[in-house]
């Protein structure tokens, strides 16, 4: 710019120059005349002046094409950018068609969950409709019956009672057999929520909402009433000289790990597990192993007790409390984690009653396990269908039924059995684990729980 004003000044002159000579002559008297070409000095002069305004204008451009040169550089990242932001849209858009379609699932499978519901309603006041029928034609058999037993002829009439007693066996066979297609429909029904309730998790995860109408959160949990798989429960309870527990049989001379009849104190003979691998008697109430038997059950299952005693197994909390109430007894665990490290910890401890939801109070004796269970504290069992008073909603949360603290996740033995390497954090927590405190979760391969007698 400097050379070009340089240029502008140098101009006029050199014109100037030219000029005044000839004003000049109009005064003066003639000349010699004038020259046909400019002055060699004002030539250089103007050349001079044009070869710095090329400088000038070269490095004019220069600068220019530098700044172009940037604001295009400022252009492709601009245009990058907005690619991105497109992708990325699309991949927004594309995610949120997929949650739409998933919720129209769960809008679908929802719609089933309440047509099975009327449909097992249904059969319920059929079956409830059948019982009350069966009862008169019950009524009607019995005075019968005791009209044969009365009757001087009732031994020549033993065929009518022979055929009476198969008519009430073919209405108790169709009874079972309606009663276990409803409690089969429950356990669909039931995991059918389960999968839901999964769902609904990962829906709010991604803050997609439904109207509260469409919330399947909101609706009451659906009943399970999966029967306890029976521990062979003995109905011969006139037997007084049953063992107490495994101690006993033990001391019976019986030093074969296997099952056994017992029969606590004021109760019932029913059959457990003796456990004798360590060299003395262990009655089992618990055994993990692989994942066979689903333990996210009732609470009603919870106390009768689930399971095959020969593998995976709960022997109920009722039975629990009927073999520690005879005398004073110890809690063993036994934990195998993944790697096939052993580990075990022993408690004296009291169990309380059905009114007080069985509440635990352990102190540890012996073992290498730290935290397995809170110790000095009243840890109240609970499941899905049964909650503590006070407590949070532990069962939900984690899966299976355990003696909680009023702080979830610290340790549960009941939950849902995991193979190495789950992913998900949630779904660990679901799992078998234990947890040292201010540790990270303990993952679990199998487990046990047994009681001896401390005398």
């Amino acid at each position: 710019m400097h050379t070009i004003k340089l240029f502008l000044f140098v101009v006029p002159l050199v014109i100037a120059s030219r000029v005044d000579p000839d004003l000049s002559s109009f005064d003066s008297a003639p000349s010699e005349p004038k020259s046909r070409f400019a002055m060699l000095d004002d030539v250089k002069i103007l050349a001079n002046g044009l070869l710095q305004l090329g400088h000038g204008l070269k490095d004019f451009v220069h600068k220019t094409k530098g700044q172009i040169n940037d604001i295009f550089q400022k252009l492709n990242i601009f245009d990058q950018s907005f690619y991105d932001l497109s992708l990325r849209t699309n991949e927004i858009k594309e995610e949120e068609k997929e949650l739409r379609r998933t919720t129209s699932t769960l809008q679908v499978k929802n719609e089933e969950v309440k047509n099975m519901s009327v449909e097992l309603n249904s059969k319920l006041e059929s079956l409830l409709e059948e019982k009350t029928a069966l009862q008169h034609k019950v009524r009607a058999l019995e005075e019968q019956l005791t009209n044969l037993i009365l009757s001087p002829a009732g031994a020549q009439e033993h065929p009518e009672v022979t055929s009476l007693k198969s008519f009430v066996e073919q209405q108790d066979n169709s009874i079972r057999e309606l009663l276990q297609s409803v409690e089969e429909q429950y356990k669909q029904l039931s995991q059918q929520h389960m999968q839901i309730k999964e769902i609904e998790k990962q829906l709010r995860k991604t803050g997609i909402q439904e109207p509260s109408e469409n919330s399947l959160s909101s609706k009451s949990r659906a009943p399970r009433t999966t029967p306890p798989l029976q521990l062979n429960e003995t109905e011969n309870t006139e037997q007084d000289d049953l063992p107490a527990d495994c101690s006993a049989v033990y001391n019976r001379g019986e030093h074969t790990s296997g099952v056994y009849t017992i029969k606590p104190r004021n109760s019932q003979g029913f059959n457990v597990y003796c456990d004798t691998q360590s060299g003395s008697p262990w009655t089992l109430i618990q055994h993990r192993k692989d994942g066979s038997q689903d333990f996210n059950e009732t609470w009603e299952n919870y106390e009768k007790g689930f399971g095959r005693l020969d593998g995976e197994f709960w022997l109920g909390l009722e039975k629990i409390y009927a073999i520690v109430q005879q005398s004073n007894y110890i809690l063993r665990l036994e934990l195998q984690d993944w790697k096939d490290s052993k580990h075990y910890v022993e408690y004296s401890f009291h169990l309380g009653s059905h009114e007080t939801n069985y509440t635990l109070h352990v102190a540890e004796i012996a073992g290498n396990i730290p935290g397995a269970l809170p110790e000095h504290t009243d840890l109240m069992f609970s499941t899905w269908n049964h909650r503590a008073k006070g407590q949070l909603y532990c069962p939900e949360s984690y899966s299976g039924g355990w003696w909680w603290n009023d702080i979830c996740g610290e340790n549960n033995l009941n939950g849902k059995y995991n193979k190495p390497r789950t992913k998900s954090r949630p779904e660990r927590r679901r799992g078998i684990y234990w947890r040292p405190q201010s540790r990270k979760l303990y993952a679990i391969k199998s487990s046990k729980m047994m009681l001896q007698p401390t005398t």
